[in-house]
């Protein structure tokens, strides 16, 4: 029987993720379950008959090939970033401040920006949460990279991409850049990144972030967030990043992430002490 926490896969799309039921809804004597998918930043609901229940066993097998191709993508960016490093200087990469509506992929973030040798502060607010939270984070977090994630989707039945009203959370994605741009306008000094899966691109870019999801209106991975900024965090203030170069770290790529051209975040200093 389905609960909440139950694994499972909907049979209407080929059972082609697998997703977490995070609460089930009745009206009436039809029963609809919402569901948060385990690797990609989607919420969808489903009626119960469409779910299929997975097993431990295909959720380790699924799991696994999810993480052989994130560390396809953290091994990409570490090796990459080898051959930037100048033995005469040391680092001081740009600092981090995320907030996610999804305590699981925060934590996963959080864990993987470590693993990284980044500095960053989680903290876990609703999408409709994050607009009247972001001017208080960021006076209690100076930061020179903010990220805005969490859950999205276009809704059923919404056919114009560029209405915001088309979508679940791209509205508020939206209201939470332009706040932050009220506390900081200059788009090199915090770079912004913002958005989840099958999000309004464009508004949000609009709206004055550096980088959102998705430019093709598709899935993104929870972690592309952590590969783009990581890029971002180690490129050097006086270069701008290359485009293609960051948005070919992520999982997804360009159908689920794009940006404008923004400055580096990496101070390096001298000389590099050795003990």
């Amino acid at each position: 029987m389905l609960k909440n926490g139950s694994i499972v896969a909907r049979r209407s799309y080929n059972q082609d993720l697998f997703l977490k039921v995070v609460d089930i809804k009745k009206k009436g004597w039809k029963q609809t379950a919402i569901l948060s998918c385990i690797n990609y930043r989607l919420l969808a609901d489903a009626n119960l008959d469409d779910l299929v229940p997975k097993d431990e066993k295909e959720v380790v097998h699924y799991s696994l090939a999810d993480s052989q191709e994130v560390y396809k993508k953290f091994r990409k960016v570490v090796y990459d970033r080898k051959f930037k490093v100048e033995e005469e200087y040391f680092e001081v990469p740009g600092r981090i401040l995320h907030l996610d509506g999804d305590k699981d992929y925060l934590d996963q973030c959080l864990k993987t920006y470590k693993q990284l040798g980044l500095q960053a502060v989680g903290i876990c607010k609703t999408e409709e949460e994050q607009p009247k939270a972001i001017s208080k984070a960021l006076r209690d977090y100076p930061t020179d990279i903010l990220v805005l994630t969490g859950h999205d989707s276009l809704l059923k039945g919404k056919r114009d991409l560029k209405s915001l009203e088309s979508y679940r959370s791209s509205s508020y994605f939206v209201q939470s850049v332009r706040e932050a741009r009220k506390f900081q306008q200059n788009r090199d000094q915090l770079v912004i990144f913002a958005g989840g899966c099958q999000s309004n691109f464009e508004a949000i870019i609009e709206a004055g972030a550096n980088f959102a999801s998705s430019p093709r209106r598709m899935l993104i991975h929870a972690l592309d967030p952590v590969f783009l900024v990581e890029s971002i965090a180690f490129t050097p203030i006086d270069r701008t990043v290359s485009l293609k170069d960051i948005i070919q770290h992520t999982v997804t790529g360009i159908d689920g992430v794009g940006g404008i051209e923004t400055r580096g975040q990496l101070r390096r200093g001298y000389p590099r002490v050795q003990h």
